[in-house]
């Protein structure tokens, strides 16, 4: 049975899609990875056949990632000229490599996903990686750069409507394209894609745990909540890094993941310096942007690395400073410990809001992210109990969920499906 799984993005995409193909093939399915040709070798490498899919980008480009990662514009430069104008390219990538497909599976920017399955009439689920996919008036998203707006409705379902009939309404133009190949096609209009014409009648999955979100009154139909699908790698500790963590207290651990850590700014540089202020060890996780390792020497009580794999890191540490990547978000969660949250943008203020509903986190804005200010955020999660407490709690919760074995019943039941014609 061939399942095509359709993403787009950074890593903290493509992981998701990845632990489900494990677990499909695990049931004798076979999936398929559709996704950007930058990601080939790694699908590959975890022995899934891969199908490239316009547009051909490069999500280590240093540029493009500062652009994406702005704010104010990121979302607006990903969907209007990164993502829809090549829909007409992704349709025909993924009609090409369809095969004897069962089942397409899409993410919130396949947008031409739903065109090739209503096309082909086949069955497809929808997917949402993060809550604040869902826009829901009892449960509104903070999102940026509107942050004050959006948690003035998050005050009352009525102020939430009209936020949100603004937020349709601004964001029209950005899917013309997308629209413009359904009427080609000869397709029913939808709703707005970046909204409810993203969700499939077939089912969604909310790929996420309840630790951040419950189910609300106005999800699509046939959502399943399934909890994070983790795909962890195989890949041991570096030799210095298992050495370093072995010799002292756990540290703190600063990473701004595979896309923030490509617009970082001073965030490792004010990092070492409040660690310094406060006599703590740890461990900076640059990536791979030389720009991002600190100018000056290093004292031996903290360590320089440009990747190591989350779950076998985290677990190590005593808090962890990210950026509230929904991927990044899961392993912090996972490892049970505090957090101080750096939110850039796009989903990453929502993500955090909701860590800190928890308990376990405490946030830093990015453009305020200084030394002085880290340092009295990471003595108060480290001196005050409450916050491990919690943490311990929601790691405990996540341990009872089943993501990937979830969401691939989910899947397998809708693969089976007999679309109507």
């Amino acid at each position: 049975m061939r399942i095509i799984l359709t993403c787009w993005g950074s890593y903290g995409d493509v992981f998701p899609y990845l632990a489900l193909a494990r677990g499909l093939a695990a049931r004798g399915a076979t999936p398929v990875i559709a996704t950007l040709p930058y990601y080939r070798d790694i699908v590959v490498k975890a022995g899934f056949e891969f199908l490239a899919v316009h547009p051909d980008l490069d999500p280590s480009d240093y540029a493009l990632i500062a652009r994406i990662m702005d704010p104010a514009k990121g979302s607006k430069i990903i969907v209007r000229e990164l993502v829809a104008p090549h829909v007409r390219q992704a349709f025909a990538d993924l009609r090409a490599g369809l095969g004897d497909a069962a089942l397409l599976v899409s993410h919130p920017l396949t947008f031409a996903c739903r065109l090739v399955a209503e096309v082909e009439r086949l069955p497809w689920i929808s997917v949402a990686l993060a809550p604040s996919s869902f826009f829901s008036v009892h449960d509104f998203p903070t999102v940026p750069p509107h942050l004050t707006v959006t948690r003035l409705a998050r005050r009352a379902q009525w102020s939430a409507r009209l936020v949100l009939a603004a937020a349709h309404r601004d964001t029209r133009d950005w899917t013309t394209p997308v629209r413009a190949l359904r009427a080609e096609l000869g397709l029913p209009p939808t709703p707005n894609p970046l909204f409810a014409g993203q969700f499939s009648p077939y089912g969604t999955l909310a790929l996420f745990s309840r630790v951040i979100a419950r189910p609300q009154p106005d999800w699509p139909a046939n959502t399943t909540e399934t909890g994070f699908p983790f795909y962890d790698e195989d890949t041991p500790l570096a030799a210095d890094l298992d050495a370093f963590l072995d010799a002292g207290e756990p540290p703190v651990v600063f990473t701004l993941g595979t896309s923030a850590s490509g617009a970082a700014g001073g965030f490792y540089q004010e990092s070492l310096e409040a660690v310094g202020r406060i006599g703590c060890r740890a461990v900076l996780v640059t990536g791979r942007d030389p720009r991002n390792r600190p100018a000056s020497p290093l004292p031996s009580s903290v360590i320089a690395i440009d990747y190591a794999p989350h779950r076998a890191l985290f677990a190590r540490a005593s808090v962890i400073v990210h950026h509230a990547g929904v991927g990044t978000l899961a392993q912090a969660l996972r490892a049970g410990r505090p957090m101080l949250i750096v939110p850039h943008a796009h989903d990453q203020h929502d993500n955090s809001r909701r860590a800190r509903a928890a308990g376990v986190a405490r946030e830093i804005d990015a453009p305020k992210y200084r030394a002085t200010r880290v340092a009295r955020d990471l003595d108060a999660l480290l001196s005050d109990p409450s916050y491990a407490s919690h943490a311990r709690a929601a790691a405990e919760v996540m341990a009872t969920e089943r993501g990937v074995d979830a969401a691939c019943d989910v899947l397998l039941r809708a693969a089976r499906v007999t679309p109507p014609r």
